[in-house]
């Protein structure tokens, strides 16, 4: 946990003098859409399984004591009938801005490949930016390289520096990279680096958080992914420790007006963790098909298991929470572990 992070925290804790809703109480979100979303696995209807994490999410939204405002979402209101951009969920209570991803993974779980998940980060009033939905240029690092890598340098300049935080050489180093003809030249510099690369069809916040966890194996996430996800990524990493780095880029005149209007002029400025998340409260996020940090939904009769990370930075604890659902009132004979 940053100092700032824990300086911070202190301050909202009345939030506007409503009880505050615990990082615990919002895991029931993504559970729900992990749930809804897992059933269409392997089914190859992506829009489904999108549909599905939507509608639960947004429904257990409405059942918290909560007047939260969807800053990050599906989309304009005119794009997406629920959690859209500007939206209000939550039966009344405390202030709260959210950024959502219902199925981080749509196209991973019509496939049935690993890595996808349910996610939601929680922030104060104003503490989520509410970036335009275009691409942007990222660097994840955990905290072991917190504060010392340069998104402007050089791509093996940043894995010699990232090796020595490690204490290990370049080639002991694993990189994340979406697989993308857009990132054929980044890859082509990491392999003349030395550093071993995971390429990876989807899922980049995934991938951030695993760079930004020990003992995942990974340790750097670079390239070129969505921004409202690098929102997202910047909440976890700021509870978690680590870093983002990023810069939008715009692809086009109309793009870099969006910009504009998003208080941003310079396309090429670096924006840094707490530039895209400036008042992070939770972010939890519950596994749909296995992954390198969590596991994926796994049904049985009459019941399924879940499981979650669930960061909190007020009461600074960072907790994994493996979770049996009963669906029906027929006691069980056993609960495994």
């Amino acid at each position: 946990m940053s100092e700032t992070a824990e300086e911070t925290a202190p301050e909202a804790a009345a939030l506007d003098g409503h009880r505050r809703v615990t990082a615990v109480e919002f895991m029931a979100v993504t559970e729900q859409a992990a749930l809804a979303s897992a059933r269409w696995v392997g089914q190859g209807e992506r829009k489904l399984a999108d549909g599905a994490a939507v509608d639960a999410m947004r429904k257990t939204f409405g059942t918290l004591p909560i007047t939260g405002t969807v800053v990050i979402g599906e989309g304009e209101k005119d794009e997406a009938p629920e959690l859209y951009v500007g939206e209000v969920v939550g039966a009344g209570g405390m202030p709260c801005e959210i950024a959502v991803d219902p199925l981080e993974g749509t196209d991973l779980v019509a496939r049935g490949d690993a890595g996808a998940i349910a996610v939601c980060a929680i922030g104060q009033p104003g503490g989520i930016f509410s970036a335009p939905d275009m691409y942007m240029q990222k660097l994840c690092v955990g905290p072991t390289a917190r504060g010392r890598v340069d998104i402007t340098a050089p791509v093996a300049e940043t894995l010699d520096v990232v090796a020595r935080c490690y204490q290990r050489r370049i080639r002991d180093l694993t990189v994340i990279v979406l697989d993308r003809p857009r990132h054929r030249e980044l890859i082509e510099e990491i392999r003349a680096a030395g550093a071993r690369i995971r390429l990876i069809p989807d899922g980049d916040i995934t991938a951030s958080l695993s760079a930004g966890v020990r003992g995942t194996g990974d340790h750097v996430y670079v390239g070129i992914g969505g921004s409202t996800e690098g929102v997202i990524t910047a909440a976890a990493l700021e509870i978690l420790g680590g870093e983002i780095q990023a810069k939008m880029w715009p692809r086009n005149d109309a793009e870099r007006e969006r910009l504009v209007r998003h208080g941003i002029s310079d396309p090429d400025r670096v924006m840094l963790t707490r530039d895209l998340c400036p008042g992070p409260m939770y972010v939890i996020a519950t596994g749909v098909t296995d992954g390198n940090l969590l596991r994926g939904v796994r049904y049985f009769r009459d019941g399924a298991r879940t499981h979650s990370i669930v960061m909190d930075l007020f009461d600074h604890t960072v907790r994994f929470v493996d979770t049996i659902h009963l669906f029906s009132r027929t006691p069980l004979r056993e609960i495994r572990l």
